[in-house]
């Protein structure tokens, strides 16, 4: 045996043994994501109106394609972690629990790719003059 307590190797580690890492980087995306919307209103707000062209004009700007690709990482990425909290408290079938999980991860990554796809698409092509 090593030297110090059963109790003091695990002081700290939390329930399931590696700390809190999930819990504050929910907390993190929450604060991240609170901060982009508000950006993202208030961008909204100020456009003179939301016509496609106003819009596409607007997104293809870069100061503006940078926090909407973060927004998107940002909010898959709270997804992902809030749902996979989920799984795991109520599936209990070991099986159907990987398979929500990977099924979950699928559904983020494209959706988060699809979105990002988009911005990165409007943004090079740019508005039409």
């Amino acid at each position: 045996m090593g030297a110090g307590t059963h109790i003091g190797k695990v002081r700290g580690q939390g329930a399931a043994g590696h700390g809190g890492d999930h819990w504050i980087m929910q907390r993190v995306t929450a604060v991240g994501n609170i901060l982009l919307t508000i950006w993202f209103v208030i961008s909204l707000f100020l456009l003179p109106n939301f016509e496609y062209e106003t819009l596409r004009a607007w997104l293809s700007q870069t100061m503006v394609a940078v926090p909407m690709m973060l927004l998107i990482l940002c909010l898959f990425k709270h997804i992902r972690l809030g749902l996979q909290v989920l799984i795991e408290d109520y599936v209990h079938d070991a099986g159907l629990k990987f398979g929500a999980i990977m099924l979950l991860n699928f559904y983020v990554i494209g959706a988060g790719a699809l979105g990002i796809f988009a911005i990165v698409k409007i943004a090079l092509t740019g508005a039409p003059q």
